[in-house]
C-alpha cells in the first residue's frame, strides 16, 4: 500500500515549521463534524433607511464628511473651508524650502508649457496666442482648488486634437475665423459645465465607461492622426486636408507634392531628432529630465532665430507671425448660447470633457500614488471644471492636468500647487514682454514639438497585456485605434465604448456557472474544472453562480441550470454511478435578486422537482433573503432548502438520506 506525504508549511518571522500529513492511498482522513446553522434573515429596516444607505454608497463612498463628525463650530468653518479650497490644507505649512522647489519646477514646466501651448492651439485650429492664454489663467485656478500637488494644468493633445476636429467638420477655420473662435469658447463653457457638474453630483463613475482599453487604442489612434496631420508643417504644405482620417490625410499629402519645401522638410526633421533624442535620453535616465523639458523651448528659440537671419533665403518655410501682446481678453460676450451650432458646442464640450477629466484625474491619481498622498476624485471635477468655465470667459479653450507636464513638474521636485502659480507668472511674462520674439518662429517646430509630445502616446506593450490578459479588451482597443484612424475621432471612440458597453452586457447576460466538488478531507467547495483535487459528491450537483439574479439573465440561468441538470444525469447514467438526488445552488456571488430572478427560482425548483430532485440554495446573503422571504418564495426552502455554507448542506441532507429506511 503505497503512501502520500501532504507537506503543509507555516512560516513565522525567521522560522519555518514543516507538518507532515501522511495518509495512505485508499484511506483519507475524514473531515470534522460539521454543525449546520440556520440561515437568518437581515435586521428589519424601512424603505426610507435602505434608500438612504443606498443613495449613500452609491454617491458617497468615501464618507467625504466623516472629518466633520465631533467638532466644534470653529472646527467645522476650518474644515469646510480646507474641503472647498485645497490650498488652506498646505498654506499654513508653507516655508522657503518648499518654496525655492516649487519655483524651480514651475520655471522648468513654463519652458515647456509655452511652446506646447502654442503648439496645441494650432492643433486645436485656434490661434496661437489662445494657447498661452489656456496657460495663464486656468493654473491660477487649479492651484486654489485642486487636491494634487503634482499636476500641471494647460492644454493638451488629445482634447485639442478632439476639438480641433468636431468643430472643423462642420465650421471652417479659415474661412469662418470668429465663429469658429465662439464655438471653441462655447465648446470649453460647456465641457467645464459638464465637469463640474460631475463633481458636484459625485457621478464620477460616468468617466468609468472609458475604460483602459479604450483609452490605450483611441489615443494610439489619435497620436498616429496628429502626427501624419504635422506633415502639413514639415513639408510646407499650404493647401491641406482639414479631414482627420487616414486616407485623406496621405491624399493630401501625395496630391499637394508641388507645395513641398525641402527646407522646411531638412529643418523639421533635424529638430525632430533632437527632440526624440532628448526625450530618449531623458526616459533612460529619470534625473535628466531637464534635457527634454527644455528641449521644446530650445528649439523654438534656435529655430526663431536661424529663420530670422535667413528670412531673405528661407521662403519655403512658413512662420507664425505676429502675436498680439497684453493679458487674456475677456471672452464672456463670445459664448454662443443660441444659434444652430449650439447642438455642435455642448457635443464637443461634452466629449472634450469627458476625455479631458479621464485625463487630468488618471495623471492626478498616478502622482499621487507615487508620493503617498489621496486625490479627491470629485475635488478633482469640480477643480477642473470651474477652471475650464472661467477659462472659457478668458480667451481659453478646453485644459487639464498634463501627464508631460506634470512628469516634469514631478521630477522637478514639485512640492504644492504654488508651480502652477510660477509657470503661469512665467507665462504672464511672456504674454507681456516677450510677444515679438515669437513673430519668426517656424510652424514647421510647432509640428516637431507636438509629434514628440503625442509619440508617447502609443503604448504598444500595454496593447500586448491586452491581447495576453483580455481579448475583448484587447478588441475594444483594436476598434477604437482602427476607428480613429480611418473612420473620424468622435467616431471611432464611441465605437471603442460600445465594444466596452458590449462587453459588460455580455458579462451581466452571460454569467458564468460552474460546478462544484468537494476537496478531499475536508469541507470545502470549489470547481471541480479548476482543482484536480476536488471529486464530485455522489447523487449530489452542486452549482455556484457567479452573479447578480435578475431580468437580464435570469432565462439564460434557467436554461443553463437546466442543462447542466441534464448532462450531469447522463454522465452519471453512461458510468453506471448513484442517481442525482439534489441539485445545490451556491449563492455565495449573488449579491442581489430582482422579481425575474425569484420567479426564474421558483421555476427551477418546479422543473427539478419533477424530475425528482431537491433543490437547496446555500450561502445566501442578507439582501436576496429579504427579497425571497417579502416574495414569500423563502417558505418553500425552509424545509431542508436553506443552509449557511455548501459544506452544512452536503453533510445535513447525507445524514438525513442515512437516516431514511
Amino acid at each position: 500500500m503505497g503512501l502520500n506525504s501532504n507537506r503543509v508549511e507555516n512560516f513565522s518571522g525567521n522560522e519555518a515549521t514543516i507538518i507532515r500529513v501522511s495518509t495512505t492511498d485508499s484511506t483519507l482522513l475524514p473531515p470534522p463534524p460539521l454543525e449546520v446553522h440556520s440561515v437568518c434573515l437581515p435586521p428589519k429596516t424601512t424603505t426610507f433607511q435602505k434608500l438612504k444607505h443606498r443613495l449613500s454608497e452609491i454617491f458617497f463612498p468615501d464618507d467625504p464628511l466623516h472629518r466633520f463628525k465631533n467638532q466644534t463650530l470653529l472646527r467645522k468653518l476650518v474644515l469646510a473651508l480646507q474641503f472647498l479650497f485645497p490650498i488652506f490644507q498646505w498654506a499654513p505649512e508653507y516655508d522657503l524650502r518648499l518654496f525655492k522647489s516649487d519655483v524651480i519646477s514651475g520655471v522648468t514646466i513654463a519652458s515647456l508649457a509655452i511652446p506646447q501651448g502654442i503648439s496645441y492651439a494650432k492643433l486645436a485650429n485656434l490661434p496661437p496666442i489662445v494657447g498661452l492664454y489656456s496657460s495663464f489663467v486656468p493654473p491660477l485656478i487649479y492651484s486654489i482648488l485642486g487636491s494634487s500637488k503634482h499636476l500641471a494644468v494647460g492644454p493638451v493633445s488629445i482634447a485639442s486634437l478632439v476639438m480641433g476636429s468636431m468643430l472643423s467638420e462642420t465650421v471652417s477655420y479659415s474661412q469662418e475665423p470668429i465663429l469658429y473662435l465662439k464655438l471653441a469658447f462655447t465648446a470649453t463653457f460647456f465641457a467645464g459645465l459638464f465637469q463640474a457638474s460631475l463633481g458636484l453630483l459625485r457621478l464620477g463613475f460616468v468617466i468609468d465607461f472609458l475604460s483602459k482599453a479604450t483609452l490605450v487604442g483611441f489615443m494610439a489612434g489619435a497620436a498616429v492622426i496628429v502626427s501624419l496631420q504635422q506633415l502639413k508643417g514639415l513639408l510646407g504644405i499650404v493647401h491641406f486636408t482639414t479631414k482627420m482620417q487616414f486616407v485623406p490625410v496621405m491624399s493630401s499629402v501625395f496630391k499637394q507634392k508641388d507645395e513641398w519645401s525641402w527646407q522646411s522638410f531638412v529643418m523639421g526633421v533635424i529638430f525632430l531628432i533632437f527632440l526624440l533624442t532628448t526625450r530618449h535620453i531623458s526616459i533612460r535616465r529619470p534625473k535628466l529630465f531637464w534635457i527634454s523639458a527644455a528641449a521644446p523651448l530650445t528649439s523654438v528659440v534656435l529655430s526663431t532665430t536661424l529663420v530670422f537671419l535667413l528670412r531673405s533665403k528661407a521662403h519655403g518655410i512658413t512662420i507664425i507671425g505676429r502675436l498680439p501682446e497684453g493679458l487674456n481678453p475677456p471672452s464672456s460676450n463670445m459664448l454662443y448660447l443660441s444659434g444652430p451650432y449650439l447642438a455642435l458646442a455642448v457635443k464637443t464640450g461634452i466629449i472634450t470633457g469627458i476625455l479631458s477629466l479621464t485625463e487630468g484625474i488618471a495623471v492626478g491619481r498616478t502622482f499621487a500614488t507615487m508620493k503617498n498622498y489621496q486625490v479627491d476624485g470629485n475635488k478633482e471635477m469640480m477643480a477642473i471644471g470651474l477652471m475650464n468655465m472661467a477659462g472659457s470667459c478668458s480667451s481659453c479653450f478646453v485644459t487639464t492636468g498634463s501627464f508631460s507636464r506634470s512628469a516634469v513638474n514631478y521630477n522637478a521636485g514639485a512640492q504644492t500647487a504654488i508651480s502652477n502659480i510660477v509657470m503661469a507668472t512665467a507665462v504672464l511674462v511672456t504674454l507681456l514682454f516677450l510677444m515679438p520674439l515669437f513673430h519668426y518662429t517656424p510652424n514647421v517646430i510647432l509640428g516637431a514639438i507636438i509629434i514628440t509630445a503625442v509619440i508617447g502616446l502609443i503604448d504598444y506593450q500595454a496593447a500586448l497585456r491586452l491581447w495576453k490578459v483580455d481579448k475583448l479588451d484587447f478588441l475594444a482597443c483594436i476598434c477604437s485605434f482602427v476607428g480613429v484612424l480611418f473612420i473620424s475621432v468622435p467616431l471611432g471612440l464611441a465605437i471603442a465604448v460600445g465594444v466596452s458597453v458590449f462587453k459588460i452586457l455580455l458579462h451581466v447576460t452571460r454569467p458564468n456557472t460552474t460546478v462544484l466538488g468537494n476537496i478531499q478531507g475536508t469541507h470545502t467547495y470549489q470547481s471541480l474544472s479548476r482543482y484536480r483535487v476536488a471529486s464530485k459528491v455522489p447523487s449530489f450537483l452542486i452549482l455556484a453562480v457567479e452573479s447578480p439574479i435578475y431580468f437580464a439573465n435570469s432565462t439564460y440561468l434557467q436554461e443553463r441550470i437546466l442543462r447542466w441538470v441534464r448532462e450531469e444525469e447522463e454522465w452519471i447514467k453512461e458510468n453506471n454511478q448513484s442517481a442525482l438526488k439534489c441539485l445545490i445552488l451556491d449563492m455565495t456571488a449573488v449579491t442581489s435578486i430582482d422579481t425575474s430572478g425569484i420567479d426564474a427560482l421558483v421555476e427551477i425548483r418546479k422543473m427539478v422537482e419533477k424530475r425528482s430532485l431537491k433543490l437547496v440554495l446555500a450561502s445566501p446573503v442578507g439582501n436576496v433573503m429579504e427579497k425571497l422571504d417579502k416574495s414569500q418564495t423563502l417558505d418553500s426552502f425552509r424545509s431542508n432548502g436553506l443552509y449557511m455554507t455548501v459544506g452544512e448542506a452536503v453533510a445535513d441532507i447525507s445524514s438525513l438520506w442515512k437516516c431514511q429506511p
